[in-house]
C-alpha cells in the first residue's frame, strides 16, 4: 500500500540526510552548478551518471577532471568498463557515499542526469536481488549467443507475458533481467513497473532543475561534442578498444563511443559519426527533459541567460524557501 509506505518513509527521513539534487539534461552546466553550490553549503558532490561510473571513459561522458575539483567528487570510476553495473549496485554506493559525506558534517549534494539512478539513490525504490555471475545469467547470456535477442524475447512472452508487454523485444539488457529476476525471486518486472510511479522519499531531498532554451541546449551539446573531439576522444576509443573493451563501448547507451568504433575500424565516416553523436546526445537531453518533467518535485532553473553564480544564488533560494516551508509545518 503506497499511502502505508509513504508514512513509514516520512516517519524515517527525520533522521537522514538532506540532499540537494541537481539535474536536467546533458549540456545545460550541472556539475559546475552542483560545485559552486557545494562549496557554499560547505558539501560534496555524489554523482548520479550512469556512464561515469566507468573508469577509462572520460572524455566521452564528459567527466570533470580530478584535477579540476573545487570539492571532492563520489561514485565516479567506480568500475572498469567491462564490469556489469546496475542500478541497485549504484543504490547501494550512492547511499553509502551519501552517509559517508553526512557522517563528516558535510553536504551531499547529489548531481547527474541518469533519471533512474537519482530515484534509486533519493526515493524508497526496492531492486529484485540477482547476481551478475550467476549461473541463471549463464544460461540466458548462451541463450542470447546461440539463438539470438528474437528466441530470448520470445522465452519472455512465454514465461512473462505481462512482462513482455512492456519491454521492447530490441531491449535485450532488459529482457534478459526480467527473465533472471521471474527464475531466481518469482517476482514479474510487470509488479515492480506498476508501484514505479510511487514517489516515495528515502532522503528528504530539494530537486533543482536546470533548463534552457532548446535552441541555446542543443547549440552547447553541438559544441561539446566538438569539444570533446579536440579533447582526444577518438583516440580514448581506441585505447578502450584495445584494452577489450568493445561490447562496452558498442552498447546502446554509450552515445559518443558506439558511433566512433566504425571510423577506428575504418569502416565508418569520421563526420557522419560526428553528427550521429551530436543527433543521438541531443535526443538523449529530450528524453531527460520529459523524464525530469515529470517529477513535481523539481523546480526548475532557466539558466539560458544565468552565469554559473546566479544559477547557485537561484539555487540556494530555492533551498532556503524549501526549508522554511519545511520548518512551518512542523
Amino acid at each position: 500500500m503506497p499511502e502505508v509506505a509513504a508514512l513509514a518513509a516520512q516517519a524515517g527521513l527525520a533522521g537522514r540526510a538532506h540532499v540537494p539534487a541537481v539535474v536536467g539534461p546533458t549540456g545545460a552546466g550541472k556539475t559546475v552548478v552542483a560545485e559552486e553550490l557545494a562549496l557554499r553549503l560547505g558539501g560534496e558532490i555524489v554523482s548520479a551518471d550512469s556512464m561515469q561510473v566507468y573508469r577509462g571513459m572520460d572524455i566521452g561522458t564528459a567527466k570533470h577532471p580530478a584535477g579540476d575539483w573545487r570539492v571532492p567528487h563520489h561514485c565516479i570510476d567506480l568500475v572498469d568498463p567491462g564490469t556489469p553495473y546496475s542500478a541497485a549496485l549504484y543504490q547501494r554506493d550512492a547511499r553509502c557515499a551519501i552517509e559517508d559525506v553526512a557522517a563528516h558534517g558535510k553536504t551531499p549534494v547529489l548531481v547527474g542526469g541518469t533519471g533512474l539512478y537519482v530515484r534509486a539513490a533519493l526515493d524508497e525504490m526496492h531492486f529484485p536481488a540477482g547476481d551478475e555471475s550467476s549461473p541463471v545469467r549463464s544460461d540466458l547470456q548462451k541463450e542470447l549467443e546461440q539463438h539470438g535477442p528474437e528466441a530470448l524475447y520470445a522465452l519472455l512472452v512465454e514465461r512473462d507475458p505481462d512482462a513482455a508487454a512492456l519491454i521492447h523485444r530490441n531491449n535485450t539488457r532488459r529482457v534478459m533481467r526480467a527473465l533472471e529476476v521471474l527464475e531466481d525471486s518469482g517476482v514479474s518486472y510487470a509488479e515492480t513497473k506498476e508501484h514505479f510511479s510511487d514517489r516515495i522519499p528515502y532522503y528528504r531531498a530539494t530537486y533543482i532543475g536546470l533548463t534552457l532554451d532548446r535552441d541555446a541546449l542543443y547549440a552547447r551539446i553541438d559544441a561539446r561534442v566538438d569539444a570533446m573531439l579536440d579533447a582526444g576522444l577518438l583516440g580514448e576509443v581506441e585505447r578502450l578498444l584495445e584494452a577489450g573493451y568493445r561490447g562496452a563501448l558498442t552498447a546502446a547507451q554509450a552515445i559518443g563511443y558506439k558511433e566512433l568504433v566504425p571510423v577506428i575500424d575504418g569502416s565508418g565516416n569520421l563526420g557522419i559519426a560526428v553528427a550521429a553523436i551530436k543527433q543521438a546526445s541531443r535526443r538523449y537531453a529530450k528524453r531527460q527533459l520529459t523524464w525530469f518533467h515529470a517529477d513535481p518535485r523539481v523546480h526548475w532553473i532557466d539558466v539560458t541567460k544565468l552565469s554559473t553564480a546566479q544559477t547557485a544564488d537561484a539555487a540556494l533560494a530555492l533551498l532556503e524557501s524549501e526549508a522554511e516551508g519545511v520548518g512551518s509545518h512542523r
